[in-house]
């Protein structure tokens, strides 16, 4: 499916759509482990770019013949649901969408800067104590659409040099696409599991080497790479789908 394809099925949906084996199938959880080693060879700068770009493209050619995709049918808006708990997409989205910037961007290359193909989306955290300055609780990090985890980063330590900090991929394989969420205080699913739109994925946080410095407002970065023909990656905004994504709420609020 092409970036203008995915455009065009604003909004396709499979509520359903899983994997054709059971979730922790040895099959499955082999093509995760392998995704998620991929990631990290190439932020430890392990892999060579067109390695990694070959290796990336098997992995995901391989997940995509697993996937289910006989429940997508066309739906309306309600298949996205904000990432953010009990916040408004338009109070929270930074520079109202305008922080997306995808040019220049290169997943297998470590040594490629300035780009940034996603959205920094901010919530009330003045003190940065990763607590709703509200409610004094933790902010809930909610599933934007239905799919599968492939892999997680849950070790970083606050004096750490990563980027990125605790992340979450989520391949949706409606829109046969991969979502990243970075700069999570607490992840709450692992590898392998299936997740629906507006499900608990983690909690926020100031989790990364720039993320955790006082000059960054507490922020959850999401990023959605749209997946061509051959299974490689192309970055897509997200910012329309946000604005009419149901937005979830606290029930003790």
């Amino acid at each position: 499916m092409t970036v203008k394809r995915a455009a065009g099925l604003l909004l396709i949906v499979g509520i359903s759509a899983f994997i054709n084996q059971s979730e922790t199938s040895p099959e499955l959880s082999d093509y995760c482990a392998a995704f998620n080693q991929i990631q990290l060879d190439i932020r430890d700068s392990a892999i060579s770019p067109d390695s990694a770009r070959n290796a990336f493209g098997e992995v995901m050619r391989n997940i995509r013949r697993l996937a289910r995709t006989d429940t997508c049918r066309g739906i309306d808006s309600a298949y996205f649901v904000y990432p953010v708990e009990s916040y408004l997409p338009r109070e929270s989205i930074g520079s109202r969408g305008k922080g997306y910037r995808p040019n220049g961007f290169d997943l297998f290359d470590m040594n490629v800067s300035g780009s940034h193909p996603a959205h920094d989306l901010f919530v009330r955290d003045k003190d940065q104590d990763n607590l709703d300055d509200r409610t004094w609780k933790p902010i809930n990090v909610l599933s934007f659409t239905s799919g599968m985890v492939l892999a997680t980063e849950t070790g970083w330590k606050y004096d750490s040099e990563l980027r990125g900090g605790n992340w979450i991929w989520i391949y949706d394989p409606c829109l046969d696409g991969l979502f990243y969420y970075a700069h999570n205080n607490i992840v709450e699913v692992q590898p392998g599991q299936s997740v629906r739109a507006g499900d608990k994925i983690a909690e926020m946080g100031r989790s990364g080497y720039n993320a955790y410095k006082k000059r960054s407002p507490t922020h959850v970065h999401l990023m959605y790479l749209q997946l061509d023909s051959l299974g490689m990656p192309e970055p897509y905004n997200t910012y329309e789908w946000m604005l009419q994504s149901i937005v979830k709420s606290d029930p003790e609020m």
